[in-house]
């Protein structure tokens, strides 16, 4: 398999949490896993493929670093480099804008060429709107933690291996 970097932002430790299982779900398979405020642009490029985590805050923005690292990340070279994206947020105190982070992120590597892959079924959630659905999915893997975390671990195994299916 092809070189993959995973970053994620450390705003929250449920992203961190997730990213680390993400990161173990691909064993044996080596995942360099990168906090995207320590990143430099370099290290987006130097991957393969991507996955890349964040939380959605407030009304449907992106955290701290995400949104610093957004400006730069437009004049990087990640054209036809596949993407990966999982998101968190939560169903029921923020349905309309349920992890729209996702949705961001996605837009963003959209639109400097980035392959995104990963898209995932929004059934089972319950929300009013968000920017991670595009063609009736959700652009990558979606987690609530709040009020569905008994899912957590079936949502990610299942999308690992559709990831590793994507990625080849």
């Amino acid at each position: 398999m092809k070189k993959i970097g995973l970053f994620y932002g450390t705003s929250t430790t449920k992203t961190k949490a997730i990213a680390e299982r993400v990161q173990k779900a691909f064993e044996p398979v080596k995942i360099d896993i990168i906090p995207v405020e320590d990143a430099w642009e370099k290290d987006f490029e130097k991957y393969d493929h991507l996955i890349v985590g964040t939380s959605t805050w407030f009304d449907g923005e992106l955290p701290t670093y995400w949104d610093e690292v957004i400006p730069e990340l437009t004049s990087l070279k990640l054209n036809g480099k596949k993407v990966a994206i999982f998101g968190l947020g939560d169903q029921v105190r923020y349905p309309d804008n349920f992890v729209d982070g996702v949705g961001i992120l996605a837009e963003t590597f959209e639109s400097i060429g980035a392959k995104l892959v990963g898209f995932t079924s929004p059934e089972g959630y319950n929300f009013a709107h968000s920017r991670a659905l595009k063609d009736g999915k959700f652009q990558g893997l979606v987690i609530d933690m709040e009020n569905q975390s008994d899912k957590t671990d079936k949502r990610i195994n299942d999308w690992v291996k559709q990831l590793n299916k994507e990625f080849k």
